[in-house]
């Protein structure tokens, strides 16, 4: 935490927050390590909040302050916890800091805001944790840079509490390609 804290205030001025790190397993319970768990919890959630918390003063002198939570929109059917249940509470947990912190913020016109692809994108751990031929239909990484910047350049005291899907965002934009 007082690594966080430092880091900021040594930055000074922030206008925006992306909380893109993230820890992931995709195996069962019963095949998830406690010390696993520990880390996407820590990483996913833990880091989420304490980002967010150590930013937002900063933030709320900003013009048009955003955090922006890579994380899904909240669903509670099973299909999505059947498989990795750990890995998909701890992202879920990135949400609810988003709908929790956007009600919070709008006072003080932060954005609070969660984006996530509508298919896999080609990153490392796509790469890391299913077949190659996942990794080669996967999306470039910059249609999730685009529609983050889209999303930045939202008003923040009108555009907050938002899960996006990053090809809708593009598509609100005007963009067909």
């Amino acid at each position: 935490e007082a690594a966080v804290e430092l880091a900021v205030a040594r930055f000074g001025g922030i206008d925006i927050l992306v909380n893109n790190a993230s820890a992931i397993m995709l195996t069962d319970t019963l095949k998830t390590p406690m010390k696993r768990f520990d880390l996407m919890f820590g990483v996913n959630v833990r880091g989420t909040f304490a980002s967010s918390q150590a930013c937002i003063p900063y933030l709320a002198k900003a013009q048009n302050p955003h955090i922006l939570n890579l994380s899904p929109p909240l669903n509670l059917d099973p299909k999505w916890f059947k498989n990795h249940t750990a890995y998909t509470m701890s992202k879920y947990g990135m949400s609810m800091c988003t709908l929790g912190m956007s009600a919070e913020l709008a006072e003080r016109g932060v954005a609070v805001n969660s984006l996530w692809p509508r298919t896999t994108i080609a990153t490392a751990a796509i790469e890391m944790n299913f077949p190659a031929a996942i990794l080669q239909a996967s999306r470039k990484p910059a249609i999730m840079a685009d529609a983050a910047y889209a999303i930045f350049n939202r008003d923040s005291r009108r555009h907050t509490g938002n899960f996006y899907i990053d090809e809708a965002v593009l598509r609100e934009e005007g963009v067909a390609d």
